[in-house]
């Protein structure tokens, strides 16, 4: 299975070169092919142009790309969910599809909204959409019809989660993986069967993670790794045994940020706890994990970071950027001047393409050595707490009132 899976990875790749999958794009981890379209050297007007744009309802889930068309979804009238199809060309609208979704998260989380967050994820056949009161949906990329719906609270009695469905799903050949239901899952992509479950926790607060897994192979074990609101851990994709785990502090079980593989080593970061390295190191697949540093004065927040040619590259609490060595646990800069509460980051070689969600564009130069702004572009949208989508020469951006696409001149 391992192996299918990384031959699948390999035959898959150039078809995605110039789609956007899934949330932080085809590898799941922020990078575009340095064999894509080169980035500008600086971002001016003139360089950066709007191809067409288009009004949306509020919501939060980044739009995926593939093929011909782009996928939103939107929270209406605080009472339907809408995933629509839109022709990649001209931004005219290809199909709709709606379902009942209106939910209120708690009052400490108002001010970001009670409208849709997870990103939906597709194979270029289906798309596979978490609504907020734990349903997914699969549709048919062509016509937008209902291909199986999973009602988790209907169906197996689970608690509505207090923020909703959060967890961006993963993809592989015949299955997905998300947290929904109380659980991580593994879920049948033909008829949304559930195969697995683990990591349990009904309680409606904890059982809610914001983290969305990744599949890496760390310490020679193919796992999926994942984060709840209390723990970290590796899961075995076949069975679904719980390959190691490892308590992760945070403020109100805060862990939003996607574990961060690097090599036999992962790093998180979290509200209220800082960041962390973990290394995962064992014999005959019985691993544990093994806390290397934490820096409890560099918070995550929900800002997902990247990492360039080893080092961490990471948008925290404190609204600054900073470059973490893995290897010592030291920040190496912080940048004095402070962006937004949030920022979505796409790695281009040794450039980061940064939105903050008041709407400006940032490159930045990703040197260990300091914090480099190459240029900054105010695209004057409402916030923008959607991650970017980057296409070949295609720029997407989700705003709260809309969609915009952007194209390098």
């Amino acid at each position: 299975m391992k192996a299918l899976f990384s031959l699948l990875t390999v035959l898959i790749s150039p078809l995605w070169s110039q789609d956007w999958p899934q949330w932080r794009g085809p590898t799941r981890d922020g990078k575009v092919a340095e064999k894509a379209v080169p980035w500008p050297e600086s971002l001016t007007a003139d360089n950066l142009k709007l191809v067409w744009k288009t009004e949306l309802a509020e919501g939060y889930a980044s739009p995926v790309v593939s093929g011909d068309r782009v996928f939103t979804v939107e929270t209406r009238d605080k009472k339907d969910e809408i995933v629509r199809a839109f022709s990649r060309a001209d931004g005219k609208p290809l199909w709709e599809a709606s379902w009942p979704g209106s939910m209120r998260v708690p009052f400490y989380a108002a001010k970001n909204g009670s409208w849709v967050r997870s990103t939906p994820a597709t194979d270029g056949e289906s798309l596979f959409v978490g609504g907020m009161r734990d349903v997914l949906v699969s549709l048919d990329v062509k016509t937008g019809e209902v291909n199986w719906r999973r009602d988790y609270p209907t169906e197996e009695e689970t608690p509505l989660p207090s923020f909703g469905f959060v967890s961006s799903p993963l993809l592989d050949d015949e299955n997905l993986y998300v947290q929904v239901g109380t659980a991580l899952r593994k879920i049948r992509k033909s008829d949304g069967k559930t195969l697995w479950q683990a990591l349990a926790d009904d309680r409606a607060m904890f059982g809610s993670a914001f983290s969305s897994p990744r599949r890496a192979t760390v310490g020679g074990v193919d796992q999926i790794l994942v984060q709840t609101r209390a723990l970290l851990g590796g899961i075995d994709p076949g069975n679904g045994q719980v390959v190691w785990t490892i308590p992760v502090k945070a403020f109100r079980g805060m862990n939003i940020l996607p574990p961060t593989p690097l090599g036999d080593r992962v790093f998180t970061a979290t509200y209220g706890g800082g960041s962390f390295l973990f290394d995962v190191a064992g014999a005959e697949g019985e691993l544990k994990a093994t806390q290397q540093w934490n820096d409890e004065k560099r918070e995550g927040y929900m800002s997902s970071p990247v990492v360039v040619e080893g080092k961490i590259y990471l948008h925290g609490r404190d609204k600054k950027f900073h470059c973490l060595d893995p290897v010592t646990g030291k920040t190496l800069w912080s940048s004095e001047k402070k962006f937004g509460e949030y920022c979505s980051m796409v790695t281009q070689g040794n450039r980061i393409l940064a939105l903050d969600q008041r709407g400006f564009l940032l490159l930045i130069e990703a040197d260990p050595t300091k914090f480099q702004l190459v240029s900054q572009l105010n695209l004057e949208t409402p916030p923008t707490w959607a991650h970017l989508a980057v296409c070949g020469e295609e720029l997407y951006v989700r705003h709260l009132e809309g969609l915009h696409l952007y194209r390098w001149k």
